[in-house]
């Protein structure tokens, strides 16, 4: 089921640019097993490397915006570093909680339908900017990449197609990834814990596969429909994930 589950994300990623990164970290915890920090720390590494190699076929088609590249992932890089910071001194309950209602505004943005705007104001350019930091915050915290925020913004702010908008989302995601990552190494060790190496690397493995083969059939398969389906998955995952965590999160509170 771990593997299964890491290739379908992969799909998800290839054919969207967002959403299915955000399925790793339920995964990690409940099927492979792993602790909720490391967890988080490890969907930053798949996540990114994913992205990043499911990028190669939309810069082979001239689909990604660099402008749009540096405009939100630059400031996403610091923000992701920020947040994998702050995550050392936030619960992993409080962690999952978030990341379980960050999955249900997904939802609503993969059931909303995208629309194109023009491209026209330098006002548009620092509302990308501060969309890319505040995304990263939540990639370094949560351990998602985001793109489900990203193509949106790219979309109404960047005034990007569709199939632009996802291609450069995903190598946006890859850099926040990054900065994520090298912060999280310190963050674990500070805290006594470690990467699963071998798990990464198998996680990864089948899901950049995944990624080939979104990639391959994104243009064949009707995006809402995707959209819509996995927006209900994310439903019932998020759902699943607030009854094992408000109780424990309440005990905190008390």
């Amino acid at each position: 089921m771990v593997w299964f589950s890491a290739f379908i994300v992969g799909i998800c990623v290839g054919l969207l640019g967002s959403g299915g990164s955000i399925l790793n970290i339920p995964i990690l915890i409940y099927l492979a097993k792993e602790s909720e920090k490391v967890a988080i720390a490890e969907s930053l590494v798949i996540v990114g490397l994913i992205a990043l190699f499911a990028a190669i076929p939309y810069a082979r088609n001239h689909l990604i915006v660099w402008r749009s590249v540096l405009l939100f992932g630059i400031p996403g890089m610091v923000g992701s570093y920020i947040g994998a910071s702050l995550s050392k001194y936030v619960s992993s309950v409080f962690q999952l909680t978030f990341l379980a209602i960050i999955m249900f505004i997904a939802a609503y943005f993969m059931f909303r339908p995208h629309q194109t705007r023009p491209y026209l104001s330098n006002r548009k350019n620092w509302k990308m900017i501060n969309e890319g930091f505040l995304i990263g915050i939540l990639t370094g915290l949560l351990g998602v990449g985001g793109g489900f925020l990203i193509v949106p913004s790219l979309i109404l702010l960047g005034g990007l197609r569709i199939h632009k908008a996802v291609g450069t989302s995903l190598v946006i995601i890859a850099m926040k990834s990054s900065t994520g990552y090298l912060r999280y190494h310190d963050v674990l060790a500070s805290l006594g814990l470690s990467f699963n190496w071998k798990l990464i690397w198998m996680f990864t493995g089948l899901g950049i596969a995944g990624s080939f083969v979104g990639s391959f059939i994104s243009g064949k398969i009707s995006q809402s429909t995707i959209q819509r389906v996995f927006a209900v998955s994310l439903i019932l995952v998020g759902t699943y994930m607030l009854l094992n965590n408000i109780p424990a999160l309440l005990v905190f509170g008390g």
